[in-house]
């Protein structure tokens, strides 16, 4: 009998990978979403209005408006490129918003929908404009490219056996938080989602060159930006195969062997 019930939640499991597949756009990686895009953004605003009530927003104007304007020059561009490519839908119900919060950390990152949010202490890092588009185009790509709705899949799937989101969040709350926190780099966790960790890094590296190229920001000075954030690590990151990001090293090589591509899409 269990047997027979294993048998039926594999092919449960395995209909379910095989119908919510999609792919990356740019890419064409092929990813597994099971989370419906709505669900996914609703949860993701909750969560980011709940962040920005416990936050405090930056006061220096100047910075702040640097933020924006960043941000509304990638998203342009992001929306003007699914225009051409006939794929304006996959950007429905995206509700963008840029913020600065006044915070030491160097971090900045974009929840499903368009929501942004940047930290002060990034700022001295990134130093002007093109060194905000850098990070600015690399968190809106994670955004774009469904990453947190790929982790999560996964973690459901993995962790509460392949229940809808709503179930999850009904029946076990804490533990789907916890999911949702993973997902967006918010925690650690050594094992098997590691290597897709990474990949989603070096995904949103490549597509962040583009877009900011889009955009109008050459995509050459984003390996010197990376080169100064390896700086201020001081030799401080934990190895790479501990790390949900790659190495320094791994990233500025592939960043430089992408740059042809990025260039392509460059206009002054």
């Amino acid at each position: 009998m269990k047997t027979s019930f294993k048998s039926l939640l594999f092919i449960i499991i395995a209909s379910v990978v095989m119908t919510a597949c999609s792919s990356v756009p740019v890419t064409g990686r092929k990813q597994l979403n099971i989370i419906p895009s709505s669900q996914m953004m609703s949860m993701s605003y909750q969560q980011y209005d709940a962040f920005l009530k416990s936050n405090k927003l930056s006061t220096n104007a100047q910075q702040t408006q640097m933020v924006k304007t960043v941000g509304a020059k990638i998203k342009t561009a992001v929306e003007s490129y699914f225009r051409q490519q006939n794929m304006s839908a996959e950007l429905n119900g995206y509700s963008w918003e840029f913020n600065l919060i006044e915070s030491p950390e160097a971090n900045a990152w974009c929840m499903p929908g368009g929501k942004v949010v940047f930290y002060t202490g990034i700022l001295p890092i990134t130093k002007d404009e093109t060194g905000l588009a850098v990070v600015m185009g690399h968190e809106i790509a994670h955004a774009i490219a469904e990453h947190g709705n790929e982790r999560m899949s996964q973690s459901l799937i993995s962790e509460l056996g392949g229940v809808a989101l709503a179930v999850a969040l009904q029946e076990k709350p804490a533990e789907t938080q916890q999911l949702w926190l993973t997902a967006y780099g918010i925690g650690s966790q050594v094992g098997v989602m590691l290597p897709f960790s990474r990949l989603h890094e070096s995904e949103a590296d490549r597509l962040g060159l583009i877009f900011m190229a889009m955009a109008g920001y050459n995509p050459n000075e984003a390996v010197s930006f990376w080169q100064r954030m390896a700086d201020k690590k001081n030799g401080q990151a934990p190895p790479e195969f501990l790390s949900t990001h790659p190495s320094d090293a791994t990233r500025i090589r592939q960043i430089k062997s992408w740059l042809p591509e990025a260039m392509t899409y460059y206009k002054k």
